[in-house]
């Protein structure tokens, strides 16, 4: 059989484990764990899959039922089990139960229907899950930082078993979702991206690593829990806020690397622009609710177009809302005019924008810079219903996490003005979206444009006609961006990349698939979108120096492909038995 299989690099298992592929695309595996271990390791655990061979080979023999089970009929299995549950919260702790007992067989259940199992081990279910993190709490994953390990965060990352990670997703918990402080119960956010960065994109889930600061927590509701899992005092904020964070960039850097790639996830405003702006060009790093809630939101923009049949400097957008994604998303759609040839000030001027204290404009007290650049010669306006009778926009966009704030007189006014009113109600979890699908089609007669963040079911309107809502999801983003950054060794991420990205989702929209209502593709083609939004990358670093990867591979689809996760089950190979080889013999002719 030696003669048949070729060495292939030393893969980025635990340290004894090794991997050969065989001339039939069939993965050995080399290890140097035995006995209980082996069925006690996600890595490694097969469960009832393991052949008799590896099952005496590994001395696992009568720790397993004598029944082999196919990787196909454990899926099955999985599938019946998912059925049973009563709640998504149920099917949750069912799909994280997997991932922490068989790694492999988790992934191929989630790729085996990824528009089934997203909103469960996504928005919105993992919403719910952070919530409810101390009832759905099994078995840790990932790293717990505390604002009381200052000083000594290089002995904590050592603490981490994997020797090479290539991706880190890291949140403080302060603003998880639309969901507000969640503190340490944020933890479900990192591990919930890092299983998409996997089933979305491909890449390797054992040199992923979701982390958590925690800092503490100003809800009350949880310092009062007795089952928070986190720091019981009130944040820390300041200087030792930021210590900690520099610490810990330059922990995860001088362990894994400066191409290590570091998403910053669910910070409060007040952090994620100044963090964003402090480490994006020091490390490889960008924060999705900024950066990639906008990728995701111009490509639906520039999707739309086609429908519109205009440029995107013709539209006016007004945001409900002027955080982090607000921010993001504006910013985004400004480069996008440009590239059309529409000066910056002509386009900033395009952009509107509601926050609680009403209409965004120039003289208002206490803007912060952010905003400023947004603030516009107007009279003051006090609520979005009037901002919107007043300035006329073709678009809308809700992330400000105000459940229902796209009213009908909103979205009636919208329909009034506009043939085909562009109106994305993005807020996660689906109980903070602004208006429903079924209210926007309804009130628009059909006509308008539709997106959300969470997912909605079909449509029918009155005649027959079938819509299905764009989900405005950012799993077309991360992990196509992090498969591409990670490949190619990436030192920093531009935000020409972001614009590169939401261009290329919006190619993969079909025309069918904006007569059915959707400005996304579908998401059972997510994977196939990842691999081509990886491959853009890859082509855009090597073109403007920015890989750190050579020699320069030829085939950069073919490259990308090489790195992708494979979820079949590997074939164990040990060079000496446990067994004595009659032993081995007299119980494989048993059986």
């Amino acid at each position: 059989m030696a003669s048949a299989q070729k060495r292939s690099e030393e893969a980025p298992h635990r340290p004894g484990d090794k991997e050969r592929q065989g001339a039939d695309s069939t993965t050995f595996r080399y290890t140097n764990k035995r006995g209980y271990d082996i069925t006690r390791n996600p890595h490694l655990n097969k469960g009832m899959a393991f052949s008799l061979e590896e099952r005496l080979q590994l001395g696992i023999h009568g720790l397993l039922p004598p029944c082999f089970l196919s990787q196909d009929v454990q899926v099955m299995r999985v599938l019946r089990n998912f059925e049973l549950q009563n709640s998504d919260l149920d099917r949750y702790i069912l799909l994280m139960g997997l991932q922490d007992r068989n790694e492999k067989l988790f992934y191929r259940v989630l790729t085996s229907d990824i528009e089934r199992f997203m909103p469960v081990v996504y928005t919105p279910t993992v919403g719910l899950a952070c919530q409810q993190y101390g009832i759905a709490f099994r078995r840790p994953r990932g790293l717990f930082i505390t604002i009381h390990d200052r000083g000594h965060l290089a002995t904590v990352m050592k603490s981490w078993p994997e020797d090479v990670i290539k991706a880190v997703v890291v949140t403080d918990g302060e603003r998880i979702l639309g969901l507000g402080d969640l503190g340490c119960y944020g933890m479900g956010i990192p591990v919930g991206k890092l299983a998409l960065y996997t089933a979305c994109g491909g890449v390797n889930p054992q040199e992923c690593l979701p982390v958590i600061l925690d800092v503490g927590t100003d809800n009350e509701d949880l310092l009062k829990d007795p089952l928070y899992i986190g720091l019981r005092h009130k944040r820390v904020r300041g200087q030792a806020y930021d210590d900690l964070l520099e610490e810990f960039m330059k922990a995860v850097t001088d362990r894994y690397g400066m191409t290590c790639l570091i998403q910053f996830e669910d910070f409060a405003n007040a952090n994620a622009f100044r963090l964003l702006n402090k480490y994006r060009n020091r490390y490889c790093t960008f924060n999705d609710d900024i950066q990639g809630t906008a990728a995701v939101a111009v490509a639906g923009l520039l999707a739309a177009q086609r429908i519109t049949k205009n440029k995107l400097s013709d539209h006016t957008v007004l945001f409900q809302g002027a955080g982090e994604a607000a921010m993001g998303i504006a910013g985004l759609i400004v480069m996008a005019m440009e590239k059309e040839g529409t000066p910056t000030e002509e386009a900033v001027k395009k952009i509107w924008m509601v926050d609680s204290k009403g209409l965004i404009v120039k003289g208002r007290v206490s803007l912060t810079h952010e905003k400023e650049r947004f603030a516009h010669e107007h009279k003051e306006i006090r609520n979005l219903e009037d901002a919107v009778k007043a300035l006329r926009p073709t678009a809308i966009i809700g992330v400000a996490a105000i459940a229902g704030a796209f009213t009908t007189k909103v979205i009636k006014d919208m329909a009034s003005f506009n043939e085909r009113p562009i109106i994305f109600a993005l807020s996660n979890p689906t109980s903070k979206a602004e208006c429903t699908a079924e209210q926007c089609y309804t009130l628009t007669e059909g006509r308008g444009i539709f997106a959300s963040g969470s997912p909605f079911d079909p449509v029918t309107l009155p005649g027959g006609r079938t819509l299905h809502p764009g989900q405005g999801n950012n799993a077309y983003v991360f992990p196509g961006v992090a498969l591409g950054v990670v490949a190619c060794g990436m030192r920093h991420i531009s935000e020409e990349i972001f614009l590169i990205t939401a261009e290329l989702i919006a190619e993969h929209v079909t025309d069918k698939h904006l007569e059915e209502g959707r400005l996304y593709p579908p998401l059972k083609d997510i994977r196939e979108v990842s691999l081509k939004l990886a491959v853009k990358i890859v082509e855009h670093a090597y073109e403007n120096n920015t890989a750190s990867v050579y020699p320069e591979p030829k085939d950069k689809e073919a490259f990308i492909r090489s790195k992708i996760y494979n979820s079949d089950y590997d074939t164990f190979v040990v060079d000496s038995y446990v067994w004595p080889r009659d032993a081995m013999t007299i119980q494989m002719g048993k059986l």
